[in-house]
């Protein structure tokens, strides 16, 4: 393995320790979409070799790439002998029966089905793989849309999905830059969702307009911005669920 994949492998190694996220005894369901976050994920998963786990790909019939999306992966998991287990799912067609918007509706139908495979594969836990600018960009989206406290800590690390099932996030502590530079050392095919350069959507307004205006005035308002967040969080716990 390259150098800089071996610092990105000493990373994830130390966030996943420092929050306890993870241990050997415990079988983890990957969610795997195909994108460039969750890609560079489960080749960590498979190649550091100490982890248990299967992999869930969720189908969602947005875009006409999904079928090319759901190929990526289980053709990855395929030849590294991997668990593997997907499902179609219509968001687009379900969106009347469900009175939610696209974004929203997709979201739920992902978690539920985390929930149901996880219990099948005997996982008690699902790692996503949100990454450090998504954390960011949640922040500042709770902010506008507005929140109480607790939204302006971001994304969790972890959290329960149910009373035996969390939901990890591992890669939290990787930047979107130190990612693509992984799959790239490492020669990884990953897709690229064309939605996400649509700036109809806030969040993706606030990734490609907002944060790089404001990081022209301030490169590390990023990093400012997460150690407001990690200091609220501490706070919140110190102080009980009841402070807002």
């Amino acid at each position: 393995m390259g150098t800089y994949t071996l610092k990105i492998w000493n990373k994830i190694n130390v966030f996943i320790k420092k929050y306890q996220l993870i241990n050997k005894k415990q079988k983890i369901l990957l969610a795997v979409s195909g994108g460039p976050d969750s890609m560079a994920m489960l080749h960590y998963f498979d190649k550091v070799g100490k982890y248990n786990f299967a992999v869930f790909h969720l189908n969602h019939k947005i875009r006409k790439e999904s079928d090319y999306d759901e190929k990526l992966v289980r053709d990855y998991c395929k030849k590294n002998s991997i668990e593997f287990a997907s499902v179609k799912i219509n968001i687009p067609a379900l969106l009347d029966k469900f009175n939610d918007n696209l974004e929203n509706l997709a979201r739920k139908k992902r978690y539920e089905y985390f929930l149901k495979y996880a219990k099948e594969y005997k996982c008690s836990l699902v790692a996503t793989a949100h990454n450090l600018d998504e954390h960011i960009e949640t922040i500042l989206l709770n902010l506008i849309r507005g929140t109480n406290l607790k939204g302006l800590c971001g994304i969790p690390v972890k959290r329960k999905l149910s009373d035996k099932i969390y939901v990890v996030r591992p890669m939290m502590c990787l930047k979107k830059e130190e990612i693509i530079n992984y799959l790239k050392e490492n020669n990884i095919k990953y897709v690229v969702d064309r939605t996400n350069y649509d700036v109809s959507y806030t969040r993706n307004w606030i990734r490609l307009k907002i944060i790089p205006m404001i990081e022209e005035k301030q490169p590390n308002f990023g990093m400012h911005l997460i150690k407001i967040s990690s200091d609220l969080e501490k706070l919140l716990k110190n102080k009980g669920s009841n402070l807002k």
